[in-house]
């Protein structure tokens, strides 16, 4: 058997090993934003794999139509959900003031899973949370990990 059949084959098992991504088994809620971004990472994947199916680039093909299922799959089951403007309760895509019982304050946004970006004030729908802040109004406290929140402020 020549080498080079031997590389290919090494090449098609790597492939076969990338798997597909996770897709969460939670409702698929997303913000205007978020929605944006699916379609626009949608696109983008789109051009990527025009570009490593002219470049014959099989690992990059693999990986990029990988992404492309999940991506495609998430945006098949988005569930817009806009917030409404008077609620005087906690609800999806909200921003949240909390204060907890030692003074500290946090803001929290609550999106979907894939917008969700502790870093940036974003947390996923999902969260413990998230959870105990929904259905909650000003005033109120929500316990999470053992230790109480404040719910300061509520801004659709």
């Amino acid at each position: 058997m020549s080498r080079a059949f031997t590389r290919e084959d090494d090449t098609q098992g790597a492939l076969a090993d990338i798997g597909e991504r996770p897709v969460s088994q939670h409702r698929n809620l997303v913000t205007e934003t978020g929605l944006s971004k699916i379609d626009s990472e949608l696109a983008h994947l789109r051009e990527q794999l025009a570009k490593a199916e002219q470049d014959g680039d099989r690992e990059k093909i693999a990986l990029i139509s990988r992404d492309l299922r999940y991506w495609a799959s998430r945006r098949e089951t988005a569930e817009l959900s806009v917030p409404e403007r008077d609620s005087k309760v906690v609800r999806f895509g909200m921003s949240i003031e909390i204060e907890s019982e030692d003074g500290k304050s946090q803001t929290w946004t609550i999106v979907g899973e894939d917008e969700a970006d502790a870093a940036k004030g974003r947390i996923s729908h999902v969260s413990p949370m998230a959870i105990a802040l929904f259905g909650k109004a000003a005033g109120e406290v929500a316990t999470v990990n053992g230790k109480e929140w404040e719910i300061v402020a509520l801004k659709a």
